[in-house]
């Protein structure tokens, strides 16, 4: 079995300061560029503010790999290990027992946040960990065939589907062979579980499990929203899709070979850097409803959450208030380029400066739906498994959608058992 490890920054970022401190703390430091910069700045305000000092680890990149290390650390009830500590958006359930209950240092700050990372890191009426930044599914699309073809931003999945058919065709027949109308990420794993999540629940049909923790994805809308998807394949969507994950969506797209995508408002950056050929020809906003007019969107994004065993859960509580203040998420968004979590950042003028494209995201961020890792707790990876294996059969004609529905019902039924724990 490979060992996993993680690396300390503690020399690399290490400074002076009068105190002698009462306590040290060990925090993740994130492996991205910027990092470490990123970093020095949480440290020097840390020290300063409460005596304390300040280490920094590095995890692995690969989340899963990550969450298999902390896994071993919990196990092992290492409390020197690490005190504060990113968690996926999936993993608070998973980790609900291995991680601080913030409740009371921490609960009166929801009004400052958007609605769906709190109601995901909430756990049985207990706030496990604090949102440190939102992603979430939305819809970009060449708004210059669009202007070209008069035609609007779709509103709904049955417009999309039009537009996408009309435009290709219309490219097709302008020699462009390879364009297509809808791209999205079709391969069996975690991202075609939240597509399929975004079609489902836009069409009424729920989350695949309730609040309460009831299985409830085996229904008339869910199937309609299943055999939707399905009716692309091999129309406006490419059978290739089922190969695809975020990356190579993005290809394909930033090639110039696909009207509609949906994505993670990461790529809007790369759509409009110098060296891309769509710099200025794309435009981003909300997936499209479903005949109700509902719109669903897919919660992603990373949380601190505080080690269960820290040893000073006083000053790591004091580190989660300043990752999550207002400079802390400003200057993760200058150096790191994630969006905040905080509502208000969206109407401030420096943040604003720093990056224009966040009032396209403020009212799309606000509606995120969180999939249903943190009711289904440790029991999520056999959920989420199920939910895009299933799809997948969908997509490639192997089950329609009332079938598929059933199958999920019977899968998740199965995954809960006597109870999600």
């Amino acid at each position: 079995m490979k060992k996993l490890t993680f690396t300390f920054l503690t020399v690399a970022l290490a400074g002076t300061s009068p105190f002698a401190f009462a306590d040290t703390l060990r925090m993740e430091c994130p492996v991205s560029p910027g990092g470490k910069q990123y970093c020095q700045h949480i440290k020097e305000r840390f020290e300063k503010q409460t005596g304390n000092q300040l280490e920094f680890i590095e995890f692995p990149a690969a989340s899963d790999e990550k969450l298999a290390l902390l896994q071993q650390l919990f196990a092992a009830k290492d409390e020197k290990a690490v005190d504060v500590f990113q968690s996926d958006t999936i993993w608070i359930g998973l980790l609900d027992k291995q991680t601080l209950d913030l409740t009371d240092a921490m609960g009166g700050m929801e009004k400052d946040f958007f609605p769906g990372p709190w109601k995901n890191n909430t756990v049985n009426g207990r706030l496990k960990a604090v949102p440190s930044y939102i992603d979430t599914g939305v819809l970009f699309y060449r708004k210059d065939l669009l202007e070209k073809y008069k035609e609007q931003p779709p509103k709904t999945w049955d417009e999309m589907a039009r537009i996408a058919t009309k435009i290709q065709a219309e490219e097709r027949k302008a020699g462009h062979k390879n364009f297509w109308g809808y791209i999205f990420q079709g391969k069996s794993y975690e991202g075609l579980t939240c597509n399929a999540l975004e079609w489902i629940d836009s069409y009424g049909g729920g989350t695949f499990v309730d609040e309460k923790g009831n299985v409830t994805i085996n229904n008339p809308k869910a199937a309609q929203a299943l055999d939707m998807a399905r009716g692309w394949m091999g129309k406006i969507t490419p059978k290739g899709v089922l190969g695809y994950k975020e990356e190579e969506s993005r290809t394909v797209f930033q090639n110039g070979d696909a009207l509609f995508m949906r994505n993670w408002p990461y790529v809007w950056q790369l759509s409009q850097a110098d060296d891309s050929p769509l710099k200025g020809k794309v435009g981003v906003m909300q997936l499209p409803a479903g005949p109700e007019g509902r719109q669903a969107t897919t919660l992603g994004g990373w949380q601190w959450s505080i080690n269960a065993n820290t040893k000073n859960p006083q000053a790591a509580i004091a580190l989660l208030k300043i990752l999550s203040d207002d400079d802390s998420q400003t200057t993760r968004l200058k150096i790191l380029g994630h969006a905040p979590t905080r509502v208000a950042l969206y109407e401030n003028k420096e943040v604003l400066a720093i990056a224009p494209e966040l009032t396209q995201f403020r009212d799309i961020f606000a509606q995120a739906v969180p999939r249903p890792a943190t009711v289904t707790k440790a029991q999520y990876p056999r959920v989420s498994n199920a939910i895009f294996n299933v799809t997948f059969s969908v997509l490639n004609g192997k089950e329609d959608g009332k079938k598929a529905a059933a199958d999920m019902q019977k899968r998740l039924t199965r995954a809960k058992g006597t109870g999600w724990r």
